[in-house]
């Protein structure tokens, strides 16, 4: 299998994401999903991937600390395209987390409370799955840029699929206008890039278009897609084997 793999990463790599997309379904079927943390990329994934396989499998992280824009768009594009979002949560609370972490765990230590909302409840979905498709894109961030359209995924042992990694924000936007792609409606108030309340900040002018993201502090990446190992400390408190 990986060896198959192998040799189809190389010729997918020319593939458009429609080629791609109905790869994927074919190949895993109902043991694939698409994670989405609603931007207007993953919007447009949806809307792509709607279009091959009207029963789609869709989930993002609800960290219970999102804009009321995003639960709206949730809202929307559940509406939209006739699918119910799975929701990830975390297994502490936001109560529980402070108990345990002290006020503000944001503030003080993001790599821990990303990893406590974001990546430990995306390791348990994954864990169902044989594969997942994103909407991460090469030229989003230093991390991103070696991203293939579809490798395996050495973190969470699986294979990772990202049908618009050769895409450009302009591409992007350009889909959203042309099919009226529901987004989420802080993206006209200068946040090109939208995570947690607590974490996330209009762009000045100048500005890259993450450095709303994690302001203050030299993270760009919430985890979900960095190979970083998960602390044994972050593991132990979230009592699970994102």
């Amino acid at each position: 299998m990986r060896a198959d793999l192998e040799r189809i990463k190389q010729s997918a790599e020319s593939w458009s994401p429609e080629q791609v997309l109905s790869w994927a379904f074919s190949e895993y079927g109902d043991d694939v999903a698409i994670a989405t943390g609603m931007g207007s990329e993953g919007m447009v994934l949806i809307d792509i991937a709607s279009r091959i396989n009207p029963d789609l499998k869709v989930f993002t992280g609800d960290t219970e600390f999102l804009f009321a824009e995003t639960y709206d768009l949730i809202d929307r594009v559940e509406e939209r395209y006739g699918i119910k979002i799975e929701r990830l949560y975390s297994e502490l609370t936001p109560e529980d987390q402070e108990r345990t972490y002290g006020h503000a765990l944001w503030a003080t230590d993001p790599d821990q409370c990303c990893s406590l909302r974001k990546v430990e409840p995306l390791r348990r979905k994954l864990a169902t799955l044989d594969a997942w498709m994103t909407a991460i894109r090469r030229d989003q961030t230093a991390e991103r840029k070696s991203v293939r359209k579809i490798d395996w995924d050495a973190k969470f042992n699986l294979v990772k699929i990202s049908p618009l990694a050769d895409w450009t924000s302009k591409m992007i936007w350009d889909y959203v206008v042309k099919h009226d792609v529901p987004y989420n409606r802080l993206h006209d108030q200068n946040f090109p890039s939208i995570g947690c309340t607590h974490c996330t900040r209009a762009v000045k002018p100048g500005e890259d278009s993450r450095a709303g993201r994690w302001s203050g502090f030299r993270k760009t990446e919430c985890g979900l897609h960095t190979a970083a190992p998960v602390s044994p400390l972050v593991q132990l408190t979230a009592v699970d084997g994102d």
